[in-house]
């Protein structure tokens, strides 16, 4: 299914005075984007100091994945200075998530072939993090490699968090990205899940929000609160995976999500299973949320921006999308080298190669999401000619945007995500 670009379509947006045209929408997606698509849409010295010959990946496969999950980041160092550069790169993404022209070539990576002499392999595996990461852990687990150099995924899964924990991800040589350095935004910088970016670099970003129906609400929507509203009753769409709206729950009290404590998710819980008890919820959704909101089941819902987009374009123009005044889910997803991988060299060139202003630009005019490197947008504006793209504050996020972007928690362990399961569970049993 190849992604269309509709330029004359209108649709609604607001939220704290914005209103937008579908090319400022585009910049405001999410990969659930691609979920629904599947349904319709990351030698050396060992722990211990002594030399391991593991530089041709020599050591059984147990016993290497306990080697790398003990190094310290100068045996990394030391292992990368033993890399040799390789001609391939299999890179591991989300469908739709690339620029890509009718006839099914990515531009951007050829480009990257060109001036590097890297041949990349570039596939389409993930649909979701928590399948993706069902295909991967047992192989990142037993030093076995993935199959890929560069993978993609979100920082709103725990999925990814225990990538990082158990060291699956190789340490990036930070001296090989000076682009990233030079051109990300601060706001993907040092990120709380990924402290120092010691994995992972930026690919995408993006929010979640409310869609609504104002000619069945018969109001304008501005809050997370008004998901609770009784005028509603039996038409309110809810997430049904619990870190979706177990973040709803908090900010529907004020609390910041990435704050939390066990003692605030206990607080939310109360405040969900209320709205259940209450009548207020219809059904807790995966995708089939925006058919409810087209035939008019749901009046207001839980919503990702991109999917309201496609109902704009397809003819619900009386949809709308907002960014709650408590404001929306900002995630993050991520490139990083699975360890076992066998061309790392070449997913660093290509870190690099992305986070320059002109292909970063050059894919963002493509997918639309919110762009991790600023001087992209004058490259859009002035070279592509997109200024509908360049000038979303929706792409490109001003300072009054980022104030209502909030961030996920990090779990500790994963006893604590269990223990959160068990209190957001009951929501919707």
């Amino acid at each position: 299914m190849k992604r269309t670009r509709p330029e004359s379509d209108t649709c609604q947006v607001d939220g704290a005075g914005l209103r937008l045209s579908p090319a400022l929408l585009r910049g405001l997606t999410q990969p659930r984007l691609s979920e629904m698509l599947k349904m319709n849409r990351r030698g050396f010295l060992s722990a211990t100091g002594a030399a391991i010959g593991l530089a041709a990946f020599g050591l059984p496969e147990m016993a290497q994945a306990a080697a790398w999950s003990k190094m310290s980041m100068a045996q990394w160092m030391d292992w990368w200075k033993q890399q040799k550069p390789t001609k391939e790169l299999v890179f591991a993404n989300w469908p739709l998530y690339i620029d890509v022209t009718k006839a099914g070539a990515h531009p951007t990576l050829e480009m990257f072939t060109k001036e590097t002499g890297i041949a990349v392999k570039y596939l389409e595996p993930i649909q979701s993090n928590p399948e993706f990461f069902a295909k991967i852990a047992p192989l990142l687990k037993s030093g076995e490699a993935t199959g890929y150099d560069l993978a993609v995924m979100t920082n709103d899964a725990y999925q990814f968090t225990e990538v990082l924990q158990q060291h699956w991800a190789i340490p990036l040589w930070r001296e090989k990205l000076p682009n990233v350095w030079k051109y990300a935004s601060p706001s993907i910088l040092n990120p709380v899940y990924d402290p120092h970016n010691t994995y992972s670099t930026v690919w995408q970003s993006g929010f979640t929000g409310i869609g609504y129906n104002p000619k069945l609400t018969k109001r304008e929507i501005t809050s997370v609160a008004d998901l609770w509203d009784p005028a509603f009753k039996g038409h309110v769409g809810m997430f049904k995976n619990p870190t979706q709206y177990g973040d709803f729950g908090l900010l529907k009290l004020g609390i910041d999500p990435a704050k939390a404590t066990p003692a605030d998710w206990e607080a939310a819980a109360e405040e969900l299973l209320a709205q259940r008890k209450a009548g207020l919820v219809r059904q807790y959704y995966d995708q089939s949320y925006i058919k409810a909101l087209e035939s008019g089941d749901t009046w207001i819902s839980m919503a990702w921006s991109g999917d309201i987009y496609q109902a704009n374009t397809q003819g619900y123009k009386d949809l709308k999308f907002i960014i709650p005044k408590e404001g929306a889910m900002y995630w993050h997803d991520n490139m990083f080298i699975p360890i076992g991988a066998k061309n790392p060299l070449s997913a660093l060139e290509w870190m690099n190669f992305y986070y320059t202003p002109k292909i970063a630009g050059l894919v963002e005019d493509y997918v639309n999401y919110v762009c991790p490197v600023p001087a992209a947008q004058a490259y859009i504006r002035d070279v592509i000619k997109d200024p509908a793209v360049a000038d979303s504050d929706l792409v490109f996020p001003d300072e009054a945007m980022m104030a209502k972007a909030r961030n996920y928690y990090v779990f500790k362990s994963y006893a604590e995500f269990q223990h959160y399961l068990r209190i957001f569970n009951p929501v919707v049993m």
